[in-house]
């Protein structure tokens, strides 16, 4: 494991995560989570967020995940996308998390590749690629429940981008099982959702090993929709991201 993760992310955390929010700065030289707008063809702006570990210094190039959440944090929602998923994980660890993370946040309520918030969030990473000292090698997808869905659809649509995706209770089509097979998969769940079906997960994973791949799959028993905290709490799981590499 890197030295980077002494200790871990500890136990996984079953329910809600308590999360007082990140300290946003506006300099794009400064550490931590810091805030973007993205210019739109029609000339509106989008807001989103770049986490930029604390001790980038642009000499060497950093791994890098791009985060869809979940329904609850879409724009105009009660809580912004910072708040629940990825974002509670990153502040836990904040200081040795090795790891730039685009934050974006849907206007439409969809992730769908097709989708204008699914091509936003590709253009915002492909912004975030070109200001900051990045490995191309080692991008990765992640996102939790319509997120889940999002990561599904966009590593079919776009299966050469990604060296690693992790889809957290979510579902896909399983006849994309044969486009997206190579790419390192592990996917979360808990069993007892009532909002996505552990089913959703269970059949991609099968379609998957059926493919000829070899997703990992965590199914959290006992644990109704929110398997994210538990998921990203995962002490694991970004070691093993920092593991996977695009050949």
């Amino acid at each position: 494991m890197s030295p980077r993760f002494r200790g871990g992310f500890g136990a996984a955390v079953i329910g809600v995560l308590a999360f007082a929010g990140p300290s946003f700065t506006e300099d794009a030289a400064k550490a931590g989570f810091v805030k973007k707008a993205f210019k739109n063809a029609d000339g509106s702006t989008s807001p989103y967020v770049v986490f930029v570990p604390h001790d980038y210094d642009g000499k060497k190039d950093y791994p890098v995940i791009l985060f869809l959440h979940g329904a609850g944090e879409t724009k105009g929602g009660s809580k912004e996308p910072v708040e629940v998923g990825i974002g509670p994980a990153i502040k836990k660890h904040e200081k040795t998390f090795p790891f730039i993370v685009v934050i974006p946040q849907s206007e439409k309520r969809t992730w769908k590749a097709d989708s204008d918030d699914g091509k936003r969030a590709l253009g915002e990473l492909d912004e975030t690629l070109k200001a900051y000292k990045t490995d191309p090698t080692r991008v990765y997808l992640t996102g939790l429940s319509m997120g889940g869905y999002g990561t599904w659809s966009l590593a079919a649509a776009h299966p050469d981008r990604w060296a690693a995706i992790v889809p957290v209770c979510g579902g896909g089509n399983p006849k994309t099982a044969e486009t997206i097979k190579a790419i390192p998969t592990w996917v979360f769940h808990g069993d007892k959702d009532a909002a996505v079906p552990v089913k959703q997960s269970q059949v991609m994973v099968e379609a998957l090993k059926a493919a000829g791949g070899k997703p990992k799959y965590t199914e959290y028993p006992g644990v109704g929709h929110n398997s994210w905290d538990a998921a990203y709490g995962e002490k694991k799981l970004f070691p093993w991201l920092l593991e996977q590499k695009k050949k």
